[in-house]
């Protein structure tokens, strides 16, 4: 059996790591019934025309998520999943909002998510960091009472923000005084932009937001001046090729501008979004685009975004070096 390659895992979703057997077994601790009468019939419902369509089931199930516990388990879960197949390090999305609103208090889902990140170096041989989203089809007002209630975790465990949810009609400026407030308290900033938005959402996320890493960013290539400026600036893109595919925002693998991107010298990146839902965890995404015949992806460019990823990670110079070597000496057997 093939060792996997080290990589990290720079975009992920926790609540998109729900697996359906996870899922029933969660709801009977709880005492809730899914409106499915099995995790077979749940994961055929996993058949999405659009985000939106994705999204109103993604968020049904996170009733499910209510103790501390829970969310200890959902993310311990993920972090087994991920080591089994290379990643070494993780960047952990979670959307506050979507649990506070249904009762869930923010200090429970820091809790849970946070036991499980702690107790990753040893138990999966992971490091990992926590980055909070806000959901932009939210009013700002809920984003600005999200992020000072998180205060008390700043920097342990959440080290950053992001930017995610329903993208269409929903212009990453709209959100400048949260990112403003991000920067002046040292977090990280990344954003969701160029998936089924416009190009003018990347200008955006990078020039309102200060965004460190760009999220998705696939029609970046629609704007040669952005495509250009992304590849000159070395912006990380962290792009999600399976879901891209599940979401309808490219008809097929085999039409994928990842290829493009990576020879066009961009710092792409390759991960999973929310693996449960669209197919595969990054392992998984990277034996797909070696597989697929038409991206002509082999073994050197799976290496090429291996590395890209621990670039842009947000690692020490220390740590990143050592990743980085980890890289230099895989060998595929």
């Amino acid at each position: 059996m093939t060792t996997p390659i080290p990589k990290a895992e720079l975009h992920l979703h926790i609540e998109g790591t729900l697996e359906p057997e996870l899922a029933f077994s969660l709801a009977a601790r709880n005492g809730i019934t899914l409106m499915y009468r099995s995790a077979a019939a749940l994961r055929k419902a996993y058949a999405f025309d659009d985000l939106q369509s994705f999204l109103n089931l993604y968020y049904k199930l996170m009733v499910v998520l209510r103790t501390e516990q829970d969310f200890e388990d959902l993310a311990d879960a993920y972090l087994a999943r991920a080591a089994a197949q290379g990643v070494r390090h993780a960047e952990i999305f979670f959307d506050p909002q979507a649990h506070t609103a249904r009762g869930v208090p923010i200090e429970v889902v820091v809790a849970g998510l946070g036991r499980a990140l702690e107790a990753a170096p040893a138990r999966h041989g992971v490091t990992t960091r926590l980055i909070m989203c806000f959901l932009r089809d939210e009013p700002v007002e809920s984003a600005l009472a999200t992020f000072e209630s998180a205060r008390p975790w700043f920097g342990d465990p959440i080290i950053g923000v992001g930017l995610d949810s329903a993208e269409a009609g929903h212009p990453p400026s709209k959100f400048r005084e949260v990112f403003d407030r991000a920067r002046e308290a040292g977090l990280r900033r990344v954003a969701h932009a160029g998936e089924e938005g416009p190009p003018e959402y990347v200008w955006e996320a990078l020039d309102v937001l200060g965004a460190e890493r760009i999220d998705h960013g696939i029609r970046s290539r629609e704007d040669e001046r952005l495509f250009l400026r992304l590849i000159r600036e070395q912006v990380p893109l962290t792009v999600c090729p399976l879901s891209n595919v599940r979401l309808r925002c490219v008809d097929h693998l085999a039409d994928h501008p990842l290829p493009h991107m990576l020879d066009s010298g961009m710092l792409v990146t390759v991960n999973s979004d929310d693996p449960s839902y669209f197919g595969g965890y990054v392992g998984d995404v990277y034996d797909a685009l070696e597989a697929e015949p038409m991206l002509m992806i082999g073994l050197e460019e799976l290496r090429q975004l291996a590395a890209n990823s621990f670039e842009a990670a947000f690692l020490s110079d220390e740590e990143r070096r050592a990743y980085l070597k980890e890289v230099e000496r895989y060998r595929w057997m």
